[in-house]
């Protein structure tokens, strides 16, 4: 049975997972401007338009925080910004405006 607490791997396991959070923060960007292109398709300018407007805030600021090196502020906006423009793509494929 391996002993996590006295095992030599444990300082490398820490500071791989403290640096995969302290990386710039590409996979949520890139699935922020892809939910956002899909809302786009599905109509969401239309049918969701507010929703829209604010996931595509988010992603203007999650770029400007990414830009300034504010990597955990720019996860946050871009992951909001993605969950906002999921919620306008099914508002726009419900055709429910909102």
């Amino acid at each position: 049975m391996l002993k996590i607490a006295r095992s030599p791997l444990l300082p490398a396991l820490l500071l791989l997972s403290l640096s995969a959070c302290a990386g710039a923060p590409v996979q949520e960007m890139s699935d922020a401007r892809q939910a956002i292109e899909s809302a786009r398709e599905a109509g969401a300018g239309n049918h969701a338009e507010t929703s829209m407007q604010r996931a595509e805030a988010l992603l203007r600021a999650a770029e400007g925080r990414l830009q300034a090196g504010d990597y955990e502020q720019a996860r946050e906006q871009a992951t909001d910004a993605k969950r906002l423009a999921i919620e306008a793509r099914e508002q726009a494929v419900e055709g429910v405006p909102r």
